[in-house]
């Protein structure tokens, strides 16, 4: 019952009568007849299935580059701590755009010079817009992850550092099941906040021709001259996936829950 008085509450009734609203006029006032067509020719699917795997590699890569990032920092010598401070400042520092448009433009107008190149089994990767949008998403979620988990390393208790080194314990099985877990488990929110940002960061692929669901949304403006239709169902499917993240995050969160002594 009590569940049931909170969700009845006066302003939480105004609210959902507010929201079905404008559900309502959007889709009795809008036009919504373009959707078929451009799901039948598959643009749609295209669209979501560029930006879902982009998202998805991007993030898995560029998270594995910033446990070794974050650790060189925390932990590593200066030889190596200091490039990846350097790399972290530098990503961080510069807009993704501009990243993305250096590796495009740059090493994409350099590499057919070489013709030892273009006669390789990498040209015809190498030519396709969508390794340097991996490449740039990757290079931003481990510059931004490798702050991220250097904080992290660093905010492992060292007590527990110490015992495992004084029951004998190698560096590497130290790190394995004690430091990287540990690490792991205190910034899992913000892991899932930057997953979130950088599915915020996919729209920039579609200046470089990748047909991103972003890219779908202007070609249907461009055909239908529709402005609001396309981009409202545009913001609805990021959303979408932004939710399913979050879930997905809290999900973990809850089954991996922080353990502060």
């Amino acid at each position: 019952m009590s569940i049931v008085r909170r969700l009845v509450r006066p302003h939480r009734l105004i609210m959902a009568a507010l929201g079905l609203a404008v559900v309502a006029w959007c889709a009795f006032s809008m036009r919504w007849d373009w959707i078929s067509t451009y799901w039948n020719n598959g643009l749609i699917l295209q669209g979501l299935w560029n930006t879902t795997w982009i998202l998805f590699m991007s993030w898995i890569l560029g998270l594995f580059l910033a446990l070794w990032l974050g650790l060189a920092q925390a932990a590593g010598p200066w030889y190596l701590a200091t490039p990846a401070k350097g790399f972290c400042s530098v990503i961080r520092g510069t807009p993704l755009l501009l990243q993305l448009w250096m590796l495009y433009y740059g090493l994409g107008s350099l590499f057919p010079t070489y013709p030892w190149l273009r006669g390789s089994v990498l040209w015809p990767y190498l030519r396709e817009a969508w390794p340097y949008a991996l490449l740039s998403l990757t290079l931003s979620a481990a510059g931004y992850g490798g702050e991220v988990m250097r904080g992290a390393f660093c905010g492992v208790d060292h007590g527990q550092l110490e015992a495992a080194r004084a029951y004998g314990m190698p560096r590497l099985t130290t790190l394995r099941r004690i430091w990287l877990p540990l690490a792991v488990r205190r910034v899992l929110p913000t892991l899932g906040g930057e997953a979130v940002l950088l599915l915020k960061s996919t729209p920039l692929v579609a200046t470089v021709t990748v047909i991103d669901i972003y890219a779908v949304s202007s070609q249907v403006r461009q055909d239908t001259f529709l402005t609001y239709e396309p981009l409202l169902l545009l913001a609805l499917v990021y959303m979408a996936m932004a939710g399913l993240i979050a879930f997905l995050f809290n999900r973990l969160e809850r089954r991996i829950p922080v353990r502060i002594a």
